[in-house]
């Protein structure tokens, strides 16, 4: 019988004090969902093998691309195709859900000390 656990947001939310540092709330299909905290800039990098998807829960962040800035709020998203170079970046504390493959790494095609989470951490 599969396993239908349920979990409230701002809970989740609540217990994520680093930012940058993505935690599992749910796993489905070979997906996880993660929750993450930005602020400030990420690094440059991008998924050889994975589409990642952002959605968020509070406040405002963006996605910059080379050639363009996508600015998103509360309930808004957007999916960043795998090989696409892309960073994120908040002004104040953003709260964002983020949908992509198990095991993917944050920090995609790039290792960075402070920036690279580690894998699979749950909330």
């Amino acid at each position: 019988m599969p396993n239908s656990n349920s979990f409230d947001l701002s809970e989740k939310f609540e217990k994520v004090v680093e930012h940058w540092r993505p935690k599992v709330i749910a796993e489905l299909n070979g997906q996880e969902l993660k929750i993450v905290k930005f602020e400030g800039t990420f690094p440059w990098h991008q998924h050889e093998q994975e589409d990642e998807m952002f959605l968020v829960w509070r406040g405002n962040f963006r996605v910059e691309f080379r050639d363009r800035i996508v600015e998103l709020g509360p309930g808004q998203g957007i999916v960043v195709p795998r090989g696409i170079e892309h960073r994120t970046a908040a002004d104040t504390e953003a709260e964002v859900l983020v949908f992509e493959p198990a095991a993917t790494r944050n920090t995609g095609n790039i290792e960075d000390e402070y920036f690279t989470a580690p894998n699979g951490a749950h909330v």
